[in-house]
């Protein structure tokens, strides 16, 4: 069951570490989609819902975050509330990014989503009541950090000129992809991490797998702000 610990914590780090290189070639999107975007006219509902879900099962930045927010919760309702309002901030924030055309720093929002690995993996450490005296509000960080990820979502897709022909009905597809790729990756989290709380072992694996998404954030921010600074 250890040995079990170490790959799934090893996992994690290495899912960062893959993405991170990724990030550096295309920032986020392959090249098949890459033309896809670039090429696309008029509404292509299927397509786009497809691309959601890809970019959310894929997103390192993003399931990294999650398994933070997911990994004390306990009750399926409180799972539930908390992706709940993750998801309502980052829908907020994509949409508006992309259809009012709000332009952001793509490498500056990016650096935050990864400090919000940090933060959530600090705060399932207790971090917060020792160097504090007290808890933040978790569901307010979590409703604030999925407005910055829907930022992060929408710079990706505002590096393509998309069509304005159809891009409501798009970007609402997009939208129900992210959400169909977030209930994949988190089907798995949710299992993976229900089958180790059952084991002994599970208290050493807490705070190895926080200790990583920190140290995971950590190199995301330092990735992020070097791609700022030579840009």
């Amino acid at each position: 069951m250890h040995s079990q610990v170490l790959r799934f914590t090893a996992l994690l780090f290495a899912v960062a570490l893959m993405g991170m290189s990724f990030d550096i070639l295309a920032h986020g999107v392959d090249d098949k989609t890459r033309v896809f975007l670039e090429q696309n006219t008029g509404v292509q509902f299927i397509p786009f819902i497809y691309i959601g879900a890809k970019h959310m099962f894929t997103g390192y930045d993003h399931i990294l975050f999650l398994v933070g927010v997911i990994f004390f919760l306990y009750r399926s309702r409180d799972v539930l509330l908390y992706i709940s309002m993750f998801t309502i901030g980052h829908s907020i924030t994509l949409l508006w990014g992309v259809l009012g055309d709000i332009q952001v720093n793509p490498y500056l929002i990016d650096a935050i989503i990864g400090f919000s690995v940090i933060y959530k993996g600090f705060d399932n450490l207790g971090g917060f009541k020792r160097l504090l005296g007290k808890q933040p509000s978790t569901k307010l960080a979590v409703l604030i950090f999925g407005l910055f990820h829907g930022f992060g979502l929408a710079t990706k897709l505002q590096e393509f000129e998309l069509d304005s022909d159809g891009l409501v009905a798009n970007m609402i597809a997009f939208n129900i992809g992210v959400e169909l790729g977030q209930f994949m990756a988190l089907a798995f989290i949710v299992i993976a991490i229900n089958f180790w709380r059952k084991s002994p072992s599970f208290q050493r694996f807490a705070i190895t797998t926080n200790t990583m998404l920190m140290s995971a954030g950590l190199m995301l921010v330092g990735l992020q702000l070097t791609g700022y600074y030579l840009s």
